[in-house]
C-alpha cells in the first residue's frame, strides 16, 4: 500500500508582501508547491491532499491533486484535522509536509517513512540551523525527543537550542487519528499546533524518533523574498550540477540559469549570462551564450546561439544564431540556417542553408533552401488589419534593403535588386528592381 501525504499550503505568507499566495511564488520557473509535490512523488507517495486557501485551489486542481479548503487559519494542527476529516481512514504511514519548502528532496521523505516501525508513531525531521531562527526548537530529555516548542513560546534557554523542527513528519496514521482531536490552542498564537501531538503520543506509550537532515538548507521554509532568492540560488546550483555531471559544460554556474524541465545533450557548452528555461531541449555539441535566453525551444546538434533570444521555436542541426538575433514563436529553422546580427524571425519556416546574416525582419514567411536574404530586408506582413504570408523559393537572392509586401510569392532562382519595393509576385528565374519593383528587361541580340 502506497504512502499518503498531506501538504500544508493554506498560509497567506504576509511577509512576502504580495497579492500572490506564498506557495505560488516561483524559483527556477516553478512554484514552491510544485517542488514539494515532485519530491513526494519521488518518495513513492501515491495519494496527496493539499490544504489550500481559495487563491491556490485552481492550481491544485489543475495539477490533478486533491484539495481541502482551510477557511480559517487556526494552525498546522487544525489544517491536518480538516484534511484527515476528508480522507478515509486507513493503516500505514502518512507524511505531513509544508508547501513552502521547495528544497526538500524525495530521499528525505523516504528516510522519514523508513524510520517508522511497530513501536514508533512519529518520525520527525530535525536539522541543526544557524541562530537566531524562527523554527520551533526540539527539546530532548536524555537524548530522546520530548516536545517541540514554537519560537513565541520559548524560554531564553530554549531559544539557544540549535536543533530545529523542520516541519516534516511521518506518522502512523492510526496513531495520529487517535490524538489529533485532543490538540489545544492555549499558546501565544492561540493556534492548534501539530507539534503538540508529540507529547500526546509519548503519553500514550508510543515512540517518537528524530530524523536528522544532513544539510539544513534542504528544509528551509520560505517566508520572504530574500529567503526565496536564496532558495532559488541553491536550486539553480543543483540543476547546474546535475547537467554538468551528465556531460554538459557550464562555464560559470553562478550566471547560468536553468529550470527543472530542461534537457541538454552531452558536450554542449553553456556560456555565462545565459538562461535555458521551460520545456527546452538542446542537442549535443552546441554552444549557447554568452548572454542568451532560450525558452520552450527545440534545438538540434551543433547549434550556436550567441547573445540572442530563442522562444518557442525549433532550430535544426548546424544552425548559427546571432549575435543579437531574436527567434520568435512558431519559427522552424531547418539544417544549417544562419541568422545573423539584429535579425528577427517570427512564425516562419526557413529551409536548409538559408542565410539572413544582417539586420532583417522575416515574419510569416516560408523560404526555400539555399536562399540568401540581404541586409535590411523586411517581409511587410501586416496591412493594418491582418497578417499575410510571404513565400520565397529555393536559391533566391534578395538584395539589401528589399521590402516584400505580403501576400507575395517569389519563385525559385528569383532575385531582387538592392532597395527594391516588391508589390507583386516574382516568376521563377526573374529579377526585379526599383520602387515599385519591375522585371529587368533582357536586351535582345538585335539591340
Amino acid at each position: 500500500m502506497s504512502t499518503r501525504a498531506i501538504v500544508l499550503a493554506a498560509g497567506k505568507g504576509t511577509r512576502m508582501k504580495s497579492t500572490r499566495p506564498k506557495v505560488m511564488h516561483e524559483l527556477c520557473g516553478k512554484p514552491m508547491l510544485w517542488y514539494v509535490v515532485r519530491a513526494l512523488h519521488e518518495a513513492g507517495v501515491g495519494e496527496i491532499v493539499v490544504v489550500t486557501n481559495p487563491f491556490i485551489a485552481t492550481y491544485v486542481e489543475a495539477q490533478g491533486l486533491a484539495g481541502v479548503l482551510q477557511e480559517e487559519q487556526l494552525g498546522t494542527g487544525h489544517a491536518v484535522q480538516i484534511a484527515l476529516a476528508k480522507m478515509a481512514p486507513r493503516s500505514g504511514p502518512i507524511l505531513i509536509a509544508s508547501g513552502d519548502m521547495p528544497l526538500v528532496e524525495g530521499s528525505l521523505f523516504r528516510e522519514a517513512i523508513a524510520a517508522l516501525d511497530a513501536q514508533t508513531a512519529l518520525a520527525l525531521v530535525t536539522a541543526s540551523m544557524p541562530l537566531p531562527s524562527n523554527f520551533g526548537r526540539v527539546v530532548r530529555d536524555d537524548g530522546r525527543v520530548c516536545k517541540i516548542v514554537e519560537v513565541r513560546d520559548c524560554t531564553p534557554d530554549q531559544l539557544a537550542i540549535d536543533e530545529m523542527n523542520a516541519g516534516i513528519y511521518a506518522f502512523d496514521e492510526a496513531a495520529l487519528r487517535l490524538v489529533i482531536g485532543n490538540l489545544r490552542s492555549d499558546n501565544a498564537q492561540q493556534e492548534y499546533y501539530l507539534t503538540d501531538t508529540i507529547e500526546l503520543l509519548l503519553a500514550a506509550g508510543r515512540a517518537v524518533v528524530p530524523v536528522k537532515a544532513e544539510d539544513h538548507r534542504t528544509v528551509l521554509g520560505i517566508n520572504d523574498r530574500t529567503e526565496l532568492a536564496f532558495a532559488g540560488k541553491v536550486m539553480n546550483e543543483r540543476l547546474c550540477r546535475r547537467h554538468m555531471l551528465a556531460g554538459v559544460s557550464i562555464v560559470d554556474p553562478a550566471t547560468t540559469y536553468l529550470e527543472p524541465d530542461v534537457a541538454i545533450g552531452r558536450d554542449t557548452i553553456l556560456l555565462p549570462n545565459t538562461s535555458v528555461r521551460g520545456l527546452t531541449t538542446i542537442g549535443t555539441d552546441c554552444e549557447i551564450g554568452p548572454g542568451s535566453c532560450v525558452l520552450d525551444a527545440k534545438i538540434g546538434d551543433r547549434v550556436r546561439v550567441t547573445h540572442s533570444f530563442v522562444t518557442s521555436a525549433t532550430i535544426d542541426d548546424d544552425g548559427r544564431i546571432g549575435p543579437f538575433a531574436q527567434i520568435r514563436p512558431g519559427t522552424r529553422l531547418h539544417r544549417g540556417v544562419h541568422i545573423g546580427n539584429f535579425t528577427e524571425v517570427k512564425s516562419s519556416e526557413l529551409h536548409d542553408g538559408v542565410k539572413a546574416n544582417h539586420l532583417a525582419y522575416i515574419g510569416d514567411a516560408t523560404i526555400g533552401r539555399d536562399t540568401n536574404i540581404g541586409a535590411g530586408t523586411i517581409t511587410c506582413n501586416y496591412d493594418g488589419k491582418a497578417k499575410h504570408r510571404t513565400t520565397i523559393g529555393e536559391n533566391v537572392f534578395i538584395g539589401s534593403d528589399t521590402m516584400l509586401r505580403a501576400p507575395l510569392t517569389i519563385g525559385d532562382r528569383g532575385a531582387t535588386g538592392a532597395g527594391s519595393v516588391v508589390l507583386h509576385d516574382v516568376a521563377p528565374g526573374e529579377t526585379v528592381v526599383g520602387n515599385p519593383a519591375k522585371p529587368v528587361r533582357k536586351k535582345s541580340t538585335a539591340e
